[in-house]
């Protein structure tokens, strides 16, 4: 079994591989704070409840992918590795690490790993030309083209940023629900919230694609638009431009760079 760690500012998700096929998944909030000894509590207790996993830590578990957006979760998740894992191949997604697609941009170190990986996946699973639209803290949009090669993105404030910033910065409004609006017009100020936080994002996500398609190939209808994060089901009803939506894109991406990393046997 595969275990696979995606740290992103907000929620950690991670999920368990048995071969190709994701088994269990789980999703947690990221905290900074969380020292290696309580990050290690944290997976003994989520995956001690899976029949497939023994009750000591690390029974059933040969290897470990990790991608993190956190350097100090980064670092308390080597020392887990270390500590609680000793025995098991993991592979920690930073320079050197084999991923098999070469990445064109001014400082390709300066890139995260989390996209990186997530154009992995999208080449494996889609092929190029390809975007991929990440609705997490941010949305980003990365770019792959025919050959497979990372050639950038795009990256813009998320939808939760966006709600956090209405409620703090408007002196009449609040946080509201992530939620469907009775109809575009809102009949009050929670429903036009509502309808420019989703309706505003899907113009968004599909003006941004519709650019970058343009300027990813000859013909942009050669492009193929993968949507993945926590948020991407809220706008995939809205947006005429999403070709697929794979929520586990980023750990399929963690698999393949694992297998591409450690020998087997």
């Amino acid at each position: 079994m595969l275990l696979t760690i995606d740290v992103g500012n907000t929620h950690t998700v991670l999920g368990l591989f048995d071969g190709e096929e994701i088994v269990e998944h789980w999703r947690i909030s990221t905290d900074a704070r969380r020292t290696a000894d309580e990050l290690a509590v944290l997976l003994n207790g989520l995956m001690g409840m899976h029949p497939l996993l023994g009750e000591e830590l690390g029974d059933g578990i040969d290897g470990i992918a990790i991608c993190a957006t956190v350097p100090s979760v980064l670092h308390e998740l080597r020392e887990v590795t270390r500590r609680y894992y000793g025995d098991v191949p993991a592979v920690l997604v930073e320079p050197g690490i084999k991923t098999g697609v070469p990445i064109l941009m001014d400082n390709p170190k300066e890139v995260g790993a989390d996209r990186i990986i997530n154009a992995v996946a999208a080449v494996e699973l889609y092929g190029g030309p390809a975007i991929v639209v990440d609705f997490g803290t941010a949305t980003t949009f990365d770019a792959v083209s025919a050959r497979g090669e990372y050639v950038g993105g795009v990256i813009a404030p998320g939808i939760e940023i966006s709600v956090d910033a209405l409620g703090v910065r408007g002196a009449q409004l609040r946080k509201i629900e992530l939620a469907r609006p009775r109809s575009v017009i809102g009949k009050n100020t929670v429903e036009a919230m509502q309808s420019g936080i989703l309706y505003g994002f899907a113009g968004q996500v599909d003006g941004v694609v519709g650019r970058m398609a343009r300027e990813l190939a000859d013909d942009p209808e050669d492009v193929t638009v993968i949507a993945t994060g926590g948020l991407a089901p809220m706008v995939l009803g809205e947006s005429t431009v999403i070709d697929e939506h794979e929520p586990w894109l980023t750990l399929i991406g963690l698999r393949l760079v694992h297998e591409r990393n450690v020998a087997r046997g």
